[in-house]
């Protein structure tokens, strides 16, 4: 070998040494990320509104993370969001649980079933007293049972979607002033969000409106049935003018589906028609037909909001993944803004700086405010019952999954009426 041959040779392992110590040191002196644990069921009957919810998380953290992370004494820190597959059952989520305790991720994230929520809550009620040095606090983002905020509150957990009963006073007083309807049909899961919001639902209709005859009140098994053709024969021999129902995922899209292939003209009172395949599967029928409640909706007409739904489906442009919810992109800010005030990672501290925290949403989307109530741990926001439409008619601007349907205002309910008393007793965070 020649000795220019051995000089280059040396000179290239010399420049490969320095480099991997420069990396080593630059890898030192970046902060780690801040691991978000998302326990929801991505495979399974509910994959689709599980892959729903990591999109909207993973567009909010990008968010975050485009202007710097978040800011800490140690400089600013990146958000990092894993996967935690639960398939959508309890006893998977608790192992996930664990997952997550044992790589010290001190945020878990949950919404896609109150069943699993009230498990969970009660896991970590037990691990954090248990080991105080390896505490977490769990961010719910659509397990909507009131029972979470209510009798099994904890300061642990915390709500960022209004619950059943607000969701459901803000759907009744449009079916309270829709005459036109005079017969209701309830149908929902079996399991505890489904049992409460026909239980509750009865309680309300017979409040506000005495004169509507409630001609069925039924549950069906949740993600097994393929086939709803015979609930959907029930609802129209029924005569139901009105179906109302808290159904989500394929549940919601198939009674759907098959209440148009029976042709029911009977019109939808939902929690969440205006997502996940529903007005695609309707179609023309739902104009007019279809209600859905939510905190928000890509139609709300503000500059902050047309930027946000722009922003969102540049990020994903495949129709089929058009799923904003604005309570996931809040739910980031306002644990981001925790940590900040907090100055630290800790969960004591970020639960003490959460719990009454004030968010301003007016540069997210447009009139929007909303506060984490201390006494229960449920946030205080507006709510926006709307209804399905065509794309381009007058407050339709969007559609929904590129279905060619969109959703326009009926009410807005702001949040001081949409607030309901609470019954927790919340335990001190020691």
């Amino acid at each position: 070998m020649s000795s220019s041959s051995l000089s280059r040779r040396q000179w290239l392992g010399g420049a490969a040494a320095a480099l991997a110590v420069a990396s080593s040191a630059v890898r030192a002196q970046r902060p780690e990320p801040i691991p978000l644990a998302l326990i929801e069921g991505l495979s399974g009957p509910f994959a689709s509104a599980g892959e729903a919810v990591w999109r909207n998380l993973a567009f909010a953290v990008e968010r975050v993370n485009a202007r710097g992370g978040v800011r800490l004494p140690g400089g600013g820190r990146a958000l990092s969001l894993r996967r935690l597959d639960s398939k959508g059952g309890v006893e998977e989520a608790l192992a996930q649980l664990r997952s997550a305790i044992d790589q010290r991720v001190a945020f878990v994230l949950q919404g896609n079933s109150s069943a699993v929520a009230a498990a969970l809550i009660d896991a970590l009620n037990k691990h954090n007293a248990r080991e105080p040095d390896r505490r977490q606090l769990f961010l719910n983002y659509s397990a909507v049972d009131p029972s979470l905020t209510n009798e099994r509150c904890s300061p642990w957990h915390f709500r960022f979607d209004a619950h059943a009963d607000m969701r459901l006073a803000a759907l009744l007083d449009v079916l309270r002033d829709d005459r036109s309807v005079e017969r209701v049909y309830l149908i929902g899961q079996d399991y505890s969000f489904g049992q409460h919001v026909l239980r509750k639902a009865r309680e309300m209709i017979t409040a506000k409106r005495p004169d509507i005859h409630i001609v069925g009140d039924e549950l069906h098994p949740m993600g097994r049935i393929k086939d709803f053709l015979p609930y959907a024969a029930k609802i129209k021999a029924s005569g139901a003018q009105a179906v109302l129902t808290g159904n989500w995922g394929n549940d919601l899209t198939l009674l759907v589906k098959a209440l148009r292939e029976v042709g029911s003209e009977a019109r939808f009172y939902t929690f969440y028609g205006n997502a996940l395949g529903v007005p695609a599967a309707i179609g023309e029928a739902g104009i007019g037909s279809v209600v859905a409640v939510a905190e928000w909706h890509p139609n709300e007409g503000s500059a902050a909001s047309e930027q946000l739904v722009a922003a969102f489906r540049k990020r994903f442009p495949d129709p089929k993944d058009d799923y904003l919810h604005l309570r996931m992109q809040v739910m980031v800010e306002m644990l981001a803004a925790a940590i900040e005030r907090a100055g630290s990672t800790d969960p004591v501290a970020v639960a003490r700086a959460l719990s009454g925290a004030v968010f301003d949403g007016q540069t997210l989307a447009g009139a929007y405010a909303a506060t984490m109530r201390a006494g229960d741990h449920q946030l205080q926001q507006p709510l926006v019952v709307s209804v399905m439409d065509r794309a381009g008619r007058p407050g339709v601007r969007h559609d929904v999954e590129g279905s060619g349907f969109g959703f326009r205002t009926l009410r807005r309910i702001e949040a001081p009426q949409a607030a309901q008393a609470h019954s927790c007793r919340m335990a001190r965070i020691e």
